[in-house]
């Protein structure tokens, strides 16, 4: 089942560390891994990423990774969200870290998921406030593409071809 080569990567209960092993809990959901000494259910659940479209000067912000996955290749701002922080101060952080521009967030463009990924994606569309473009600290370089030179075959994720490709059909007359 998708996901669940995760389920290898956990031996021992996080509450007692006693044994996990896979068990069905329900028939329609997938096993789940029990502590085989206290009961405990050890929920593997995604994790939330926010990515951010930044129009300017007729194109969108992107930058090219300087980490992996996707050393070299290009994106657009984005990064996972931090336990207890809200979702769209999450956004606004990690644009600020990987491009030193403030940004705002207008409107949910889509959220995007797939069965091989345990990452949920919520990309915003955002407007530009204040600061000059650069390249943060995990990225190698930033820059603005114009809608039709966009980098296609270099795009490093699913999740920004698709939000590229759903902001362009809404919003790139």
């Amino acid at each position: 089942m998708p996901g669940m080569q995760d389920v290898a990567n956990y031996k021992f209960c996080p509450q007692c560390g006693g044994r996990l092993s896979k068990r069905l809990i329900k028939p329609q959901e997938p096993p789940r891994l029990v502590c085989t000494a206290c009961g405990f259910i050890f929920y593997l659940d995604p994790k939330l990423s926010v990515i951010a479209v930044i129009p300017m000067d007729g194109g969108v912000v992107m930058v090219r990774r300087a980490i992996n996955p996707g050393y070299g290749l290009w994106v657009v701002p984005g990064g996972f969200v931090d336990l207890g922080e809200v979702v769209e101060d999450a956004l606004v952080r990690e644009t600020q870290e990987e491009t030193y521009l403030t940004v705002r967030p207008i409107r949910l463009l889509n959220l995007y998921s797939y069965p091989d990924h345990r990452t949920v994606i919520a990309a915003y569309v955002t407007e530009y406030i204040s600061g000059e473009l650069g390249a943060g600290d995990e990225t190698l370089e930033a820059r603005v593409f114009g809608l039709k030179e966009l980098p296609w075959p270099r795009i490093a994720f699913s999740s920004t071809k698709e939000a590229l490709r759903e902001y362009i059909s809404r919003y790139g007359k």
